[in-house]
């Protein structure tokens, strides 16, 4: 076999015949997603198309077949096609969530091309998630009303979580505390379901479930301080995003709300510019250039890590298996994006 033939890791260090396997599910998930958001317009299948042709990790349907492996009773059990429409229905919700937050934040980039909102319009990408958002919905509803149920309640928590990420902190509300919740809903909560969707339609036992919906929003919550972290620290090239796009939105992520809280005289200048939106692009690359090398992004990382500590301790009790290791070196790879 040549370097060339040598299959991709998708988690790295990954078993051999699990690397096969999961390769083989993304495979299944991916051209099940592309035949449920093919439509007869033309323009409606290219723009339904758009964000999920642009590329991205497939994160969620990788972490529903890896939680699936978890119930795997022999290595020639074939993948259910249950698994694989809860894994198209996880993802499906992810890319229509996309379009909207591409509005919210008048993003410029996504995945390294235009955002939804650029290539089309405010309109046309909010109507596109909303056409994604139903076509998860009858993809779900083919798992049964238990499954229909927990999109439900996924959904309300993504919604709760945006819209509390868009308003004040309540008064009585500790800031990080308020951050940390936002987190669960709008991100947690959607990584969680894809984990519970996985171990649920392998056949695990109620208690395999339940921790790896544990695990998964743990996973969820990584994931998103990550990302936050490197809405400062990178740079388009890096990340295909426009960097700053939280600090033009006057968004309090966590290493801004500990910038924030600082008693140092020093800092003054970056507690004023942080203060609210920045909508001047000089202001702006100040106050990545202060946060980049300020303590608070070590401090937001150390956090991120221990929740992913965290993550990893919820598999204890599953022992040891290929794709036990895979789920924890997952969560490696999710939280050092940010060192």
């Amino acid at each position: 076999m040549t370097g060339q033939d040598v299959a991709p890791q998708v988690v790295p260090g990954v078993d051999p015949a699990l690397n096969d396997r999961l390769l083989a599910g993304l495979d299944a998930v991916q051209r099940r997603l592309e035949e449920v958001v093919d439509h007869d317009d033309e323009f409606i299948a290219g723009a339904a198309r758009y964000l999920s042709d642009a590329g991205g990790k497939r994160f969620r349907p990788l972490l529903t077949l890896l939680a699936a492996e978890v119930g795997r009773t022999s290595p020639d059990q074939p993948l259910a096609p249950e698994v694989v429409d809860a894994a198209v229905g996880v993802e499906l919700t992810h890319l229509a969530s996309l379009y909207h937050d591409d509005v919210m934040d008048v993003a410029e980039l996504r995945r390294g091309v235009p955002s939804a909102n650029v290539a089309f319009d405010n309109s046309t990408a909010i109507l596109v998630g909303d056409l994604l958002f139903g076509t998860a919905s009858k993809v779900i509803s083919r798992l049964g009303a238990e499954a229909v149920g927990i999109q439900a309640d996924t959904f309300v928590r993504l919604c709760a979580g945006q819209i509390r990420d868009d308003r004040p902190v309540p008064p009585d509300v500790e800031p990080v505390d308020h951050y940390l919740g936002v987190l669960a809903d709008k991100t947690g909560a959607l990584i969680a379901t894809a984990s519970r969707y996985g171990a649920m339609f392998a056949g695990c036992d109620a208690d395999t479930v339940i921790l790896l919906t544990e695990y998964g929003e743990k996973v969820g919550m990584v994931f998103q301080l990550a990302d936050d972290l490197l809405d400062i620290a990178s740079d388009s090239e890096d990340s295909g995003k426009t960097p700053g796009t939280d600090l033009r939105e006057g968004k309090a992520t966590l290493p801004v709300l500990i910038a924030r809280s600082s008693t140092d005289p020093a800092d003054d200048r970056l507690k004023q510019l942080l203060s609210g939106p920045i909508a001047d692009e000089a202001d702006l690359q100040e106050a990545l250039g202060l946060l980049r090398a300020h303590p608070a992004m070590d401090a937001a990382r150390a956090h991120t890590l221990r929740v992913a500590d965290e993550a990893r301790a919820t598999l204890a009790p599953l022992g040891e298996g290929p794709a036990v290791q895979a789920l924890r070196v997952l969560v490696d790879g999710v939280a050092l994006r940010s060192t």
